[in-house]
């Protein structure tokens, strides 16, 4: 086994996977996936202190630090959440022990999948790895095996299917343009060798390939018109999924998208990449505000929120620039831990009231008030409200851009508003007012919950100044 930083991240989740689906009992399964989850976070955490060097297939360097370590936190909270969530969807019989077996085992094949993504040096194995994390990620989106759950899950299997294969031909366009410069084999699939040789490489070909990888990882970013799937994904699969989905994997397809910008980016004859993320993502934020205001179930309204911020996100390191980018990895984190945090709070709550209608939830503070509150901090977080980190993001993305270009600070305005007012709006009625319909008591796990969101209240209050330092020093090599 090995015994490297990245190694041990990914071996970690292999070897517990198959120990995993061998284990009916629900409490060892449950501790084992945390336990595992929490150690691989610790093996990312030691990437801080020893940096290996690049290999042929592996690399750590300071874009993907950032990635791997907010991966695998977030990784070990939704474990933490989903012992409790599982147990009750094993008491109602929504799951059944092989159906236990099988999650947590494709749980931790994700959690592999999304590592091995954010630090494969080889461009062909990171188009693999998120192959594998999107098959995965159907899989466990139709484990409910009821009809919708199985649409849902084919859904997401056509139309990723479709994005990845329009990223596989954008990698083989890119190892077309590197052949003439670095030779054949498996060189011209390298990153640290194609970044290093980037200015030789064919212009008109790096072109046609930031084409196709920007519309086939742009379907797994969830980007607008490429975000049919995500919804519906995020409404029929367990919630520890959707947590993930929202809080992880559209950043392992972003992180791509922003290896190839960095290509493009290094390449005088190249088109800049910048507007094309600016567009779409000005698109999705625009898209997504509007269509908050008519979602009648919880996890799809928060699943348009989702592609609201990848379109931020995009935006902001479309416009490039340190002050955009810093505001971009800056969003991205706070999104992340925001998201999950909120999806922590509406899984316990769609068990307490028996559906995820709206219209039939109300009242939270009254009949759940850790629940309820909770929903409460976490809608004001991601609909962008001061004091918490989801604020200083997007001020940084809205002061950076009337900087530079003031016109496209209106539609951005626009959007970020239109946004606002719709999560307010639902969120009143789910939060306020006379409980109505049924109402269990839910054993639900708040630490995750409250976890990250004073994390996210303490980055809009205080950022320690090394990791500001570190978002800096990324920033400017995103250019």
């Amino acid at each position: 086994m090995p015994t490297s930083g990245e190694g041990l991240i990914l071996a970690i989740p292999l070897v517990t996977a198959a120990l995993l689906i061998f284990i009916s009992n629900y409490r060892l399964s449950a501790r084992l996936n945390a336990a595992s989850a929490f150690l691989t976070l610790l093996a990312a955490l030691s990437l801080f202190v020893r940096k290996p060097a690049p290999g042929p297939y592996l690399l750590v360097d300071d874009l993907n630090i950032v990635f791997v370590v907010l991966n695998t936190f977030v990784g070990f909270t939704t474990a933490v959440f989903s012992a409790s969530y599982i147990a009750h969807e094993l008491e109602t019989g929504r799951l059944t022990r092989a159906q236990l077996r099988f999650y947590h085992a494709m749980y931790q094949i994700l959690l592999f999948a999304m590592s091995l993504s954010l630090l494969a040096n080889n461009i062909g194995l990171m188009w693999v790895a998120i192959e594998l994390a999107t098959l995965t990620t159907v899989l466990m989106v139709g484990i409910y095996r009821t009809h919708e759950a199985l649409e849902a899950a084919w859904k997401y299997f056509i139309l990723g299917s479709v994005g990845i294969a329009l990223a596989l031909f954008g990698t083989i366009l890119v190892y077309m343009a590197a052949r003439p410069v670095v030779g054949e084999g498996p060189d011209g699939m390298v990153w640290t060798i194609l970044i290093e040789h980037a200015a030789k490489l064919d212009p008109a070909l790096l072109n046609l390939a930031f084409i196709f990888l920007l519309l086939g990882y742009g379907t797994k970013v969830g980007l607008a018109p490429l975000h049919a799937w995500l919804p519906d994904a995020h409404a029929e699969g367990p919630t520890p999924i959707s947590a993930v989905l929202s809080g992880l994997l559209l950043n392992v397809a972003l992180h791509a998208v922003l290896r190839f910008k960095l290509l493009l980016a290094a390449n005088p004859g190249a088109i800049a990449p910048g507007p094309l993320l600016v567009t779409m993502g000005l698109v999705s934020l625009i898209f997504a505000g509007f269509m908050l205001y008519r979602r009648r179930d919880i996890k799809r309204l928060f699943a348009y929120s989702s592609i609201e911020h990848m379109g931020i996100i995009a935006f902001a390191f479309g416009m490039g620039g340190p002050l955009a980018n810093f505001a971009g990895l800056l969003h991205m984190t706070m999104h992340s831990l925001t998201k999950s945090g909120i999806f922590f709070a509406v899984g316990h709550i769609a068990q307490a009231k028996d559906t995820q209608k709206i219209a039939e939830i109300r009242g939270l503070t009254v009949s759940h008030p850790l629940l309820g509150w909770g929903l409460v901090v976490g809608v004001a977080a991601i609909a962008g409200m001061p004091p918490l980190g989801v604020f200083m993001s997007e001020f940084l993305v809205v002061s950076s851009t009337f900087a530079r270009e003031p016109l496209l600070a209106i539609p951005l305005v626009i959007g970020l508003l239109v946004a606002f007012g719709a999560l307010l709006l639902k969120v009143h009625g789910l939060a306020f007012g006379e409980p109505t319909g049924v109402s269990h008591p839910v054993k639900a796990s708040y630490l995750p919950m409250i976890a990250h969101f004073g994390l996210v209240l303490v980055a809009g209050l205080y950022l320690p100044p090394p990791l500001v330092a570190w978002f800096q020093h990324v920033a400017v090599l995103l250019h």
